[in-house]
């Protein structure tokens, strides 16, 4: 029996000893993640369910268990050129030991993508198939390794964002794609008006633009630009950005290692928040949307369609009214109190029937209500 097996085998023994007794479980990979919300239950750890279960190059599909570190995926897709496009964040990167306990099966039950996620799309888009353990402690698979694999419902990209509610993930397939041949990111000193106003311009025309990241650096606003594309786009796209709006290209090595940082929430706009005491807030709104009235300078991303914030909790009523009328929504992400959130259910739509959707499916794949409690 390899360990895989073994494992699987383990997490399955022990979900149907919780059936039997009614035990909620807490399930939990890296740990990563556990700011999105506590859950009470016995710790069901994930981390054993790892390793590279097949990767076909040719065919841009990897199938891993869901124990399987992001830093271990991503190493063997660099060594075939390759990479998850949408940057999934790891958080707790440490660049002491440049090791992350972030999982696979934490990045799709999350849901959560990095700095290109308005370019290419976000995990849901990469995800072919999953194999779980539902409540009943049954073992299901959905979807495959090919893109057109469903008739129906894809059951597969409903665990993406499910947070571990619905059942234990034990297997994943994903899309991967060709690292971009070129990459420049360009600096520009624009106003937040101006740098929107200049994205929407830009997100107009036929430009490779993949990441965007406007903050405020040392009492100085600042617009940066993440080309990627083929040479000649890239630097064609470069030549003509540069010319229309006053700014520098930066150097490949150091912005990579600035975007790493954004992607991780590093970047001293976030450390500086921690400091604050204050709670991270996370509005997603229309790209198009215009500066927003909030109490404090935003971290923009997504050429304007993410707005991280630094506010008071008791904020809430403010930033969902401000974030409702520019057609989005406001969620707490994270709470001063350790970065933990202090809401298992922080991350709920506001919305009363997506919420109770969600409920359903709940009890349709976990019916005793032993995965997770109190997240949705």
């Amino acid at each position: 029996m390899s360990n895989m097996e073994h494992a699987l085998r383990t997490v399955a023994d022990r979900i149907a000893s919780a059936r039997a007794d009614g035990t909620p479980l807490c399930i939990r990979g890296g740990g990563s993640k556990n700011f999105l919300g506590h859950s009470h239950g016995e710790l069901l750890d994930t981390c054993d369910l790892k390793g590279i279960i097949s990767y076909e190059p040719t065919e841009l599909v990897v199938t891993v268990g869901s124990g399987t570190t992001l830093v271990e995926l991503e190493a063997l897709l660099a060594e075939q050129g390759q990479c998850l496009p949408f940057e999934p964040p790891h958080f707790n990167w440490s660049q002491a030991t440049t090791t992350s306990a972030a999982t696979v099966g934490g990045m799709v039950a999350s849901g959560l993508a990095g700095p290109s996620r308005a370019s290419v799309g976000g995990v849901r888009d990469y995800v072919l198939g999953v194999k779980l353990i539902n409540g009943l402690g049954q073992q299901l698979t959905f979807g495959g390794q090919v893109m057109k694999n469903v008739a129906g419902y894809d059951v597969s990209r409903l665990m993406v964002g499910a947070r571990g509610t619905l059942g234990l993930l034990t297997e994943v397939s994903l899309k991967v794609l060709p690292l971009a041949p070129a990459e420049a990111t360009l600096c520009f000193a624009l106003e937040q008006h101006e740098a929107l106003e200049q994205l929407h311009r830009w997100g107009g025309e036929p430009l490779p633009l993949n990441a965007s990241c406007w903050t405020i650096e040392s009492a100085k606003p600042c617009l940066y630009v993440r080309l990627r594309g083929a040479v000649a786009a890239v630097e064609a796209a470069c030549k003509k950005m540069l010319a229309e709006v006053p700014g520098q290209r930066m150097d490949n090595a150091q912005s990579s290692q600035d975007w790493a940082l954004c992607r991780n929430q590093q970047l001293p706009f976030f450390s500086d928040g921690r400091a604050s005491g204050d709670a991270l807030w996370r509005l997603s709104v229309p790209q198009t949307a215009p500066v927003l009235a909030l109490p404090g300078q935003p971290l923009v991303e997504w050429h304007g369609g993410l707005r991280w914030l630094w506010a008071p909790a008791s904020a809430a009523a403010q930033l969902q009214a401000v974030a409702r009328a520019a057609g989005g929504n406001a969620t707490l992400f994270v709470t001063p109190e350790g970065m933990a959130a202090n809401a298992a259910n922080s991350l709920r739509t506001g919305s009363t029937t997506l919420d109770a959707i969600g409920l359903r499916l709940k009890a349709s794949f976990d019916p005793q209500g032993l995965f997770n409690p109190g997240l949705l």
